[in-house]
């Protein structure tokens, strides 16, 4: 009994260093960007610096034609009531829509000829291979019949924007990215997931996540000048910058061999010298910001599903694909590191949580026993003292910047939340690496969606 509580200890404190280092690691990263969060902060505040408002985007100023496009694979449930929404709410005077459907998947099709028939500004797509294949390949079918389209006509489309089929668009969007393409190349806006009552919990962690995202982490690249990967809505691309990305690919701008085109096409521009934009537009003065709001994914499986697909694409695969050669110096490895290391951050996860449950069936054999328990070394003392007061203060900025978005109530939610992302990471890892080994085994890529629901917009932001 002696010999198995002694083995016991050892895996308690062995673990228990191995996470407390990593973790260790992990928040003095994340407090790096927040002390570049604050900093830009305080910047803005000493200079007196105020927000954009739509006030700054005047309809009468815009000059562009653009493309929204819209791949849908099964998506028959939402497309309809998403075009009809984006068809009553762009106040933009020169856009056409672009919907992607493949040629075996007959309801989604069905749905999109149902709106098209309505209004002209509405076209349908049809990719050349039955799906699903990837979105990057149905975004490609996209590209060119915008191309044709505006060769045809004698007047090119001057941007894309890329939007999913469950998305709810802002009235203003297109305004923005008409009048800030003219000095950049591609302009993201805030993705803004919408609570979802009937899944306070799966899907209530993306509000968590995306709050962090795009309220501090963009805003911080963006300042730093470091490369800024797209969200693949929300945002748009200049047609431009796209015919250069085409030129250098070989005859098309999106690569029909990702999983995470979107993320993929920013860090393409930033190669080629371009330049991204992440922007907080409000509507008015102290009102909502101009963003795209969805449904994420409500059911633990499909929460699993979407996580995965990201971490094999930016995580494993692109890896492989893009390295580490990032451009513009020590920032920009800095930010790919990040992007990165989700993947590597879940055993230093699942490590923790294994020294949790050996230092507490550690402790009941040394009761049972009546000896005494071995005491913690110093020095991870004071490892485990700093984490706890890194979690604290990564618990307080994500409760700040969720209160920011959503208020009060989500951010109290954000706090148990964390540990919702941690098992949907945990699990969604799994997924991951192995979706990755079946990809180096030669298994097509597929694109690995999940179900959507298209929300109520009454009362969500409209002018």
């Amino acid at each position: 009994m002696d010999a198995v509580i002694a083995w016991i200890d050892a895996i308690a404190r062995e673990t228990m260093l191995f996470a407390g280092v990593g973790f260790l690691i992990g928040g003095l990263d994340d407090l790096a960007v927040d002390g570049a969060f604050l900093v830009r902060a305080l910047h803005r505040w000493w200079r007196r610096t105020s927000e954009a408002t739509l006030a700054d985007f005047p309809v009468a100023g815009c000059s562009g034609r653009i493309a929204v496009l819209v791949p849908a694979w099964d998506e028959a449930a939402v497309i309809g009531a998403m075009l009809r929404a984006t068809l009553a709410r762009f106040d933009h005077p020169d856009w056409r829509l672009y919907v992607g459907a493949y040629p075996n998947d007959r309801a989604t099709i069905a749905a999109i000829v149902a709106v098209a028939t309505e209004d002209d500004r509405v076209r349908l797509t049809l990719t050349p291979h039955p799906g699903p294949t990837t979105k990057a390949d149905c975004l490609n079918a996209l590209w060119r019949a915008v191309m044709a389209d505006g060769a045809a006509e004698g007047r090119p489309f001057t941007a894309m924007v890329l939007h999913d089929a469950e998305d709810v668009v802002h009235p203003g969007e297109l305004r923005v990215y008409d009048h800030l393409l003219r000095r950049a190349d591609t302009v993201q806006v805030p993705v803004l997931p919408l609570a979802d009552r009937e899944s306070r919990w799966v899907s209530g962690h993306y509000i968590d996540e995306f709050a962090e995202a795009h309220g501090r982490q963009l805003p911080v690249r963006g300042a730093l000048g470091a490369e800024l990967p797209l969200a693949g809505v929300g945002c748009a691309i200049s047609a431009d910058m796209l015919a250069r990305i085409a030129e250098r690919r070989g005859g098309l701008p999106f690569d029909d061999t990702s999983l995470t085109e979107d993320y993929e096409l920013g860090l393409t521009v930033r190669a080629l010298g371009g330049r991204g934009m992440f922007v907080r537009v409000l509507e008015d003065a102290g009102g909502p910001p101009v963003a795209v709001r969805a449904y994420f994914p409500a059911r633990l499986d499909a929460a699993v599903r979407q996580k995965a697909r990201w971490m094999t694409g930016i995580a494993l695969a692109g890896w492989d694909r893009i390295g580490w050669q990032a451009g513009g110096g020590l920032h920009d490895h800095w930010m790919r590191m990040r992007d990165r290391r989700a993947i590597l951050a879940i055993p230093v996860l699942a490590v923790a949580y294994c020294a949790l449950v050996a230092w507490g069936a550690s402790g009941m054999l040394h009761a049972v026993r009546g000896s005494v328990a071995p005491v913690v070394d110093p020095a991870l003392q004071l490892v485990l003292a700093i984490n706890l007061c890194l979690l604290v203060w990564r618990t307080a900025m994500r409760w700040a910047l969720v209160r920011r978005a959503y208020g009060r109530d989500e951010a109290w939610r954000s706090i148990p939340r964390m540990l919702v992302g941690n098992l949907v990471a945990l699990l969604a890892a799994r997924r991951a690496v192995v979706r990755y080994a079946a990809t180096l085994r030669g298994r097509p890529l597929r694109w690995d969606k999940t179900a959507h629901h298209f929300p109520d917009i009454a009362g969500l932001p409209d002018r």
